[in-house]
């Protein structure tokens, strides 16, 4: 197949420098600029620390996992186009990143069949010139992380994993490098070179047992030191206060905000930080109970009762004894569980259904509840004074929207709870993941936010980083989207896009004239209907007859200079 490379200004356009945020973009993926110096002391201190063996597996795998990062960019940049441009995306972008300047030798491949055969020169690797600063000419080739990079690149394009192996490197005192890459089956070493792309390396292991041990360190650990709550938002901290204050005292607290905002963590965590702390903690959900079973779940049932009862059985009241009793959904209670409830609250005991005498607990009580119980007591539907007695300590419980600056803290240790829970390895969330995720409503709120991250780790490649498409995948535009200046997640340009700006750049227009003739279409269009042509637009009419008044004076302003001296 012919071997020239398409043009590539659809990169060029991609790569960004933001001075005022410290930031430089290439399309959507963060980069930086670093000394060829520094990444050579780097190179020795790795060697001398851990061995020339351990040091090229490391850098190896750091390619290795920049190449996979830029196939997964590169399969989306060249849509329509052949497989060989789509393929040339890589050694373009390697040029772009100051790897080397890549010349293809020989290319030829077939993705159905499994099929890779590439030869590439390397000109100028930063690496190889690296290498020779540090360690002089030496015997074998030193391109690890430009070789690593080759093949992850390959490998995630082809489906499968393709070795390249440098037969020349300028390390070794030849004038370029040269590279050959090939499925691994195909070398007659390749099995002993299959360690520096695998997973179980030692480094890897360890790396891999460490994220484990954290995960399940932050799932253990005590409420009194954050535990599952994870917050640093003002709301978040406000709430957090108020539970911590209220935790050693025997107070009746109130959880209150909307569905999936975290009120049993709240509650597990307060009985954490309570006396009750070494007592049983008991969970019932008042609206997943049936209106006729719930007194007899709440409060227990002597053998006999009713039909079905066969023996007597201890209520959640009496299984919370000396510790803490969750009633989630406490609005949704029947008025006649309610009255019962009340008098609990009001004795500290309770009576069994079809029993006669009465039972001391000592139970300290937690009602949650999405509900406003004052427009519930107002529609009949709450007894005004149970309301009371629950609502001694109440803590709103903030949803996940007002607490925006909270939710990358919350994703990540979700993030690393998942990997242990599904056995597997997922590095973290790339940018525009991120940014998705902060751009986000969460009508579903914390709860929400885990099925999501669940799903990405279930559908992100092993030691592959989280994407945006895996948080929302039956989102269709999901794909189509960058970072802009800011940061902030927006759709990319299209085809038609790039077109239209071509054509509007070539008129050879001033932007002033462009949007005079953009004013007096829409208002053509929409016959001289000022509002009409504003919604054209998508202009507010006041922001429509202030540019037309713009016009206006810039015109009068125009005839003024050139109007000829003394005229009148």
């Amino acid at each position: 197949m012919s071997l020239k490379y398409p043009p590539d200004s659809d990169l060029r356009r991609l790569l960004r420098f933001e001075p005022d945020s410290g930031a430089i973009w290439l399309g959507d993926r963060r980069m930086v600029l670093m000394h060829t110096n520094a990444l050579a002391a780097l190179r020795q201190d790795l060697m001398s620390s851990v061995g020339a063996e351990h040091a090229r597996r490391i850098l190896t795998r750091m390619g290795y996992a920049s190449g996979l990062s830029d196939a997964e960019y590169a399969k989306k940049m060249r849509p329509g186009e052949t497989l060989q441009d789509s393929f040339m995306v890589g050694p373009q972008l390697h040029m772009l990143e100051g790897a080397a300047r890549v010349t293809p030798v020989n290319l030829s491949f077939d993705i159905a069949a499994g099929q890779f055969y590439g030869d590439f020169r390397w000109d100028h690797s930063w690496e190889a010139y690296a290498h020779r600063q540090k360690f002089g000419l030496v015997d074998e080739p030193a391109c690890w992380t430009l070789q690593g990079y080759a093949s992850g690149y390959t490998s995630a394009f082809m489906g499968r994993l393709i070795l390249f192996k440098e037969t020349e490197c300028a390390a070794c005192g030849a004038d370029h490098c040269q590279i050959i890459g090939r499925p691994i089956e195909e070398w007659p070493d390749g099995e002993a070179h299959r360690v520096y792309f695998t997973d179980d390396s030692l480094m890897e292991k360890m790396e891999a047992l460490q994220s484990q041990v954290e995960a399940l360190k932050s799932t253990l650990e005590p409420a009194s030191q954050g535990g599952q709550l994870i917050g640093k938002s003002t709301a978040f901290r406000k709430a957090y206060t108020l539970m911590q204050k209220v935790a050693p005292t025997q107070a009746t607290v109130l959880l209150t905000g909307e569905t999936g905002v975290g009120k049993e963590r709240f509650a597990r965590a307060l009985h954490e930080l309570s006396s009750r702390a070494g007592g049983p903690f008991v969970a019932v959900n008042c609206a997943a109970l049936p209106a006729e079973l719930i007194e007899a779940e709440l409060f227990g049932v002597e053998k006999g009762a009713y039909t079905g009862a066969h023996a007597a059985r201890a209520g959640r009241f009496e299984r919370a004894d000396g510790g803490t009793l969750l009633l989630d959904e406490v609005g949704e209670m029947p008025l006649a569980a309610q009255a019962k409830l009340l008098r609990v609250l009001q004795e500290g005991e309770i009576e069994r259904v079809g029993g006669e005498t009465t039972r001391k607990v000592n139970v300290r009580l937690v009602a949650a509840t999405n509900v406003d119980l004052e427009k519930a007591v107002e529609a009949g539907r709450f007894r005004r004074d149970l309301m009371y007695r629950l609502n001694i300590y109440p803590i709103c419980i903030p949803p996940l929207r007002e607490r925006k600056s909270d939710i990358e803290l919350l994703a990540q240790g979700m993030l690393a709870r998942f990997c242990v829970l599904h056995s597997k390895r997922v590095l973290g969330f790339e940018e525009r993941a991120l940014q998705a995720l902060l751009q986000h409503d969460w009508p579903g709120n914390v709860r929400e936010l885990e099925n999501l991250v669940e799903r990405g780790v279930i559908l992100a490649s092993q030691s592959g980083m989280v994407e945006v498409e895996h948080l929302f995948p039956n989102q269709p535009d999901a794909a189509q989207t960058s970072l802009d200046a800011h940061g902030h997640l927006v759709p990319l340009p299209t085809a038609q896009d790039d077109d239209l700006s071509t054509r509007i750049l070539d008129s050879g227009s001033s932007l002033e004239e462009i949007e005079a003739r953009v004013l007096d279409h829409a208002m053509a269009r929409a016959r001289g209907n000022l509002s009409e042509a504003a919604r054209l637009l998508g202009l507010t009419r006041p922001q429509m007859a202030y540019r037309q008044k713009q016009r206006q004076n810039r015109g009068a302003s125009t005839t003024e200079l050139n109007r000829e001296p003394g005229a009148i």
